[in-house]
């Protein structure tokens, strides 16, 4: 038996965190260094790998440090959809980081149009840029063939303790897994071209994969997880229609759906939330591409000096001012690559405030499209939202997520679920008498936000939002696919 004190690292598009939580998943310490991901032209996004790993080892040795004490494992939670190719023998990389919201691939996955049904009937996915396999094929295409490619959280783990590997949640988001029986499919590598890859072993979110000294002694490597998915477990959505929505880079909303991996019929996704104690639960989810880059680009704009300035910025109302702030294409229910942002409704009495609450608002009508789809998939509305992430401290874009979905809206009171819900697994790897409910614990929110809008104005203003996304949509053609699946 150990304390479970365990390091927790979050390595994600925009900074890496590490936070040392105790058996009680109290934090110890926490250690934070930003991410610059480049984002250019032609919808590309990547970052630097020597820049991920640098900020993994600083922030975790930073983290233990400063928590003085000596851990038990060391947990990982990673962005999902972000891949590169490696050397398998030296490590190096061989491409950069190709993000999660890079659009490069759009063409990879129209060309494959054909095989969009066969895709969303064994990934419970969508044929689209934002998942792994189209990325991967676009750098066996246009970059190098040599080596392997994978995710990240695979490169990251190969140099913390030598193991090959990827848990079931990340492997659920890459368009090669057969989502029923968490395999690799190997008519789905066949779609991309990508029969003779080398893939890693797929494992649970509690499995011990070996063991480090990159932070000190030798502690073993678990606690494998996406980012989304552990900001599910952390906030305890473990029966079937609860749900949170973690406001970062983006926002993503998920679902708990329980042992069933039923498929969507309302453009979300479904994939594996986690397999934890041999168990395998599901969740459907949906994004949004752009929340906290949305708010760095009014920034960079010079609207506002930084997301602290946004409820003294934003004016009381939008006047009428709607924002559809589609800067990285729409994801679901939409699945639109090509969407670009819109602002419409604007007269000469508008102001950078009317603009600056019309994004928020933009931001909090996606998610309430999300919560809308969710609920027809499940056959009954989502009652409550727990939420989580950076921009959960604008509470005017929480009042407008409230408002806008009509249920209330419950902040998680840490600012890091991600890392805690990857601590988790890891203290249920170290204990096997620890149930999952036990391995999260118990938490109150720190606020709850409840509608003031009546019903009425939420439709309202909702009807004439779904309007403005008409405007922000790209060709027909590429509508046509994604309607095909």
């Amino acid at each position: 038996m150990t304390d479970g004190i365990v390091l927790a690292i979050d390595q994600g598009t925009s900074g890496t965190k590490a936070i040392v939580a105790d058996g009680a998943g109290q934090v110890l310490a926490i250690a934070e260094q930003a991410i610059h991901p480049r984002y250019l032209g032609g919808g590309a996004v990547e970052q630097d790998p020597a820049e991920l790993l640098a900020s993994v080892l600083s922030t975790g040795r930073q983290a233990v440090a400063e928590a003085g004490v000596r851990i038990d494992a060391v947990a990982l939670a990673n962005q999902g959809e972000t891949v590169l190719a490696w050397d398998r023998t030296t490590g190096q990389p061989l491409s950069q980081a190709i993000v999660w919201q890079d659009r490069r691939s759009e063409q990879i996955c129209v060309d494959r149009a054909e095989h969009a049904a066969l895709v969303a009937s064994r990934t419970g996915l969508v044929l689209d840029p934002y998942f792994s396999a189209p990325k991967m094929r676009w750098l066996r295409d246009n970059v190098t063939t040599a080596g392997v490619v994978t995710t990240t959280d695979t490169w990251l783990v190969h140099h913390l303790c030598g193991a090959f590997v990827t848990d079931t949640s990340t492997a659920s988001r890459s368009l090669l897994l057969d989502l029923d029986t968490q395999r690799w499919d190997d008519r789905l590598l066949g779609v991309f071209g990508l029969e003779g890859e080398q893939l890693p072993e797929v494992v649970a979110s509690d499995a011990i994969v070996g063991t480090t000294t990159a932070f000190g002694p030798e502690v073993p490597v678990t606690g494998l997880i996406v980012d989304q998915q552990a900001a599910l477990l952390a906030e305890s959505c473990l029966e079937p229609g609860t749900a949170k929505c973690t406001f970062g880079t983006g926002a993503f909303l998920l679902a708990q759906l329980g042992d069933t991996s039923s498929r969507s019929a309302s453009g979300l996704t479904t994939s594996v939330a986690w397999t934890l104690r041999d168990s395998t639960s599901f969740c459907v989810d949906g994004q949004v591409y752009t929340a906290a880059s949305a708010v760095r680009w009014i920034k960079e704009l010079g609207m506002i000096a930084g997301a602290h300035e946004l409820d003294t910025v934003a004016a009381a109302s939008s006047e009428g001012v709607l924002c559809v702030p589609a800067l990285a294409g729409l994801g679901s229910p939409w699945w639109d690559a090509t969407a670009t942002a819109t602002w419409t409704g604007m007269t000469l009495s508008s102001t950078k405030g009317h603009l600056v609450r019309s994004v928020l608002e933009g931001i909090a009508a996606q998610v309430a499209e999300l919560m809308r789809a969710v609920g027809d998939d499940m056959g009954t509305p989502l009652t409550r939202l727990r939420v989580d992430g950076g921009l959960t401290r604008s509470k005017v874009l929480m009042q407008a997520q409230a408002d806008l979905a009509q249920v209330p809206v419950d902040v998680y009171p840490s600012s890091h679920a991600t890392p805690l819900g990857a601590a988790a697994c890891a203290r249920l790897a170290l204990d096997p008498q620890l149930t999952v409910s036990e391995a999260v614990g118990d938490w109150a929110e720190t606020h709850t936000y409840e509608p003031q809008w009546s019903a009425e104005q939420a439709a309202e203003h909702l009807r004439r939002w779904e309007g403005a996304v008409t405007a922000s949509l790209g060709s027909q053609s590429n509508q046509d696919t994604k309607e095909s699946v």
